[in-house]
C-alpha cells in the first residue's frame, strides 16, 4: 500500500497545492453572477449527465472560508482557482458585478491571511452567454473582449496574486468543444474548430499583453498534455499518432514558443483559418514566465479511414482505469515533460497545475477510503521526483481537485476531490487522501 511520504524528500521550495475552477464549485445562481454557455449546453438533451448544471455546484460562494481552511489545514502552500468571467462581467464585455469583484477580493485576502500562494486562472471554460450567442470562440471579438476581462482581473487583483494563467486547457476549449462536441458549445464543425483553435490562442496573447502592461512578472498558460502513443507499429498508425500529437499537444506549444502552427494539422485546418491569422502569431508568442501542465492519461491512436477529416481514432488501452475510464499511466507525465523541454529547449519553470483521478468514492459513516487515489498520486509524484533528480525545472504540483464538484458533461457523477461533498447537504468530508497529504505536508 502506497503512501505519500516521498513528499518529504522534495526540495524545500517546491510548492504543493490543490486546485478548483469557478463554474465547477461556486454556484452561479448566487452573488448576481451572469450565466455561462454551460448553462445553455446542459439543457441540450443527452449532453450532460441528468442535464445537471452549475447553478448550485458546491455553493463555494457560501462556504468559501471553510473551503480555504481545508486547503490550509491540509498543509498545502498554494491554491489554484479561477475567476468567473460571467461573475465579474455578466454581459461579457461591459458592466462589472460589484458583488463578484468583492467576492474575489475576500477570497484572495483570506488566502494571503492563511499563507496560501494564490494561483489565479483567468479562463476555465465559463464563457458568458452574451458572448456565446455572438459566436463565442469562433469569433475574433471574443479574444478582444478577453483582453478587457483580463484587465479587470489584473487591475483589481494583480498586486495580491502570486501567479496568473491566461487560459486553462485550450485544447478543451477548442477541439473537444467544437470538433468532438463533448463540451460547450457542443459543435462538430471543422470551420468553427479552426477558428476556435486560433482565437483561444489569440486571447492568450492579448491577455499576456495586458498582463505585461501592468508589469506583472509571473504569468503563464495551462496546457493539458496527453501522452500520445501509436496503437501499433504500422506506418498508418504512427502517422495518425503524429497528427494527434499536433492536435492535442504541439498546436498550442508551437504557437506559444515558436509563433507558428504545426504543418500537418495546419494543412487540414488551413482552408478554415481566419484571414491573415499569421499576423497574430507574434502576439500569441508573447513570452511567458512559466508553463502549466495538466496531465491525466495517455491516448492510444489508430488510423481510421472512416473518420473523414483526420482519419484517426482513440483506442481504449489495456491499463487500469480511473472512474473516467482513463488509463492510469504515470510514466506519461514524465514523457510529456521530457518532450516539452526537449522540443522547445525550455528553461522556464514548469508547474504541474492539475493531476488527479476520479474514483467511485463511498461515504461510509463519515469515512471515505480512497486509497486508489493515494496510489495514483504516489505514482505520479514518483515520476516528478525522477525528473527533479535529473535537474528538470519543475516548481509545483497541484492535486486536482480540492472538492468533489461539477465534472462538466459528467455532472455530479464523477468524484475527483480530496474532500467528499454531499451535494444535497453541502457537507464536506475529508477523504483518506486529504489526511495523507496532511500528514506528509506538515
Amino acid at each position: 500500500m502506497n503512501n505519500l511520504s516521498l513528499i518529504k524528500k522534495f526540495p524545500k521550495d517546491f510548492i504543493f497545492g490543490t486546485a478548483t475552477s469557478s463554474y465547477q464549485i461556486e454556484g452561479n445562481s448566487f452573488g448576481e453572477s451572469g450565466k455561462s454557455h454551460w448553462d445553455q449546453f446542459a439543457k441540450i438533451d443527452g449532453m450532460v449527465f441528468n442535464s445537471q448544471d452549475g447553478r448550485i455546484a458546491c455553493n463555494h460562494i457560501k462556504y468559501w472560508e471553510e473551503d480555504l481552511q481545508l486547503v490550509s489545514d491540509a498543509g498545502f502552500g498554494a491554491y489554484r482557482f479561477s475567476f468567473s468571467w460571467p461573475r465579474l462581467m455578466p454581459d461579457g464585455n461591459q458592466s462589472l458585478n460589484q458583488k463578484g469583484i468583492s467576492f474575489y477580493d475576500k477570497l484572495i485576502d483570506k488566502m494571503l491571511e492563511l499563507d496560501l500562494k494564490p494561483f489565479g486562472t483567468f479562463y476555465h471554460w465559463d464563457l458568458p452567454i452574451y458572448l456565446a450567442d455572438l459566436g463565442g470562440w469562433a469569433k475574433r471579438d471574443t479574444a478582444k473582449y478577453f483582453a478587457d476581462y483580463s484587465e479587470v482581473i489584473i487591475k483589481n487583483y494583480g498586486d495580491r496574486l502570486y501567479s496568473v494563467a491566461t487560459i486553462n486547457e485550450p485544447w478543451c476549449v477548442a477541439w473537444l468543444s467544437h470538433y468532438l462536441g463533448v463540451h460547450a458549445p457542443g459543435l462538430k464543425d471543422i470551420e468553427s474548430t479552426a477558428k476556435a483553435m486560433h482565437y483561444i490562442m489569440l486571447a492568450h496573447g492579448y491577455g499576456m499583453e495586458v498582463i505585461r502592461s501592468y508589469s506583472f512578472k509571473n504569468a503563464g498558460i495551462v496546457l493539458n498534455k496527453a501522452a500520445v502513443e501509436s496503437y501499433s507499429d504500422k506506418p498508418e498508425d504512427i502517422e495518425a499518432a503524429n497528427l494527434y500529437e499536433e492536435i492535442h499537444n504541439s498546436w498550442f506549444s508551437d504557437a506559444v514558443f515558436k509563433s507558428k502552427y504545426p504543418e500537418n494539422l495546419l494543412n487540414i485546418l488551413g482552408d478554415y483559418m481566419p484571414v491573415k491569422y499569421e499576423e497574430d502569431l507574434k502576439i500569441i508568442g508573447t513570452p511567458i514566465d512559466w508553463l502549466g501542465i495538466n496531465y491525466y492519461t495517455r491516448n492510444l491512436i489508430k488510423f481510421d479511414k472512416q473518420e473523414k477529416i483526420c482519419q484517426l481514432t482513440d483506442i481504449e488501452g489495456p491499463l487500469n482505469k480511473t472512474d473516467m475510464n482513463w488509463e492510469i499511466y504515470p510514466e506519461g507525465l514524465k514523457k510529456v515533460i521530457e518532450t516539452e523541454v526537449n522540443r522547445y529547449n525550455l528553461k522556464l519553470p514548469i508547474h504541474i497545475t492539475e493531476n488527479g483521478m476520479a474514483n467511485k468514492d463511498l461515504n461510509v459513516d463519515g469515512n471515505v477510503d480512497d486509497q486508489k487515489r493515494i496510489d495514483y498520486y504516489f505514482l505520479h509524484l514518483q515520476e516528478i521526483q525522477t525528473l527533479l533528480d535529473r535537474g528538470y525545472n519543475i516548481k509545483s504540483y497541484f492535486a486536482w481537485s480540492l472538492l468533489d464538484n461539477y465534472e462538466w458533461s459528467f455532472g455530479y457523477n464523477k468524484r475527483f476531490g480530496l474532500v467528499y461533498v454531499d451535494f444535497e447537504t453541502q457537507k464536506r468530508i475529508k477523504k483518506k487522501s486529504w489526511y495523507e497529504f496532511s500528514s506528509n505536508l506538515k
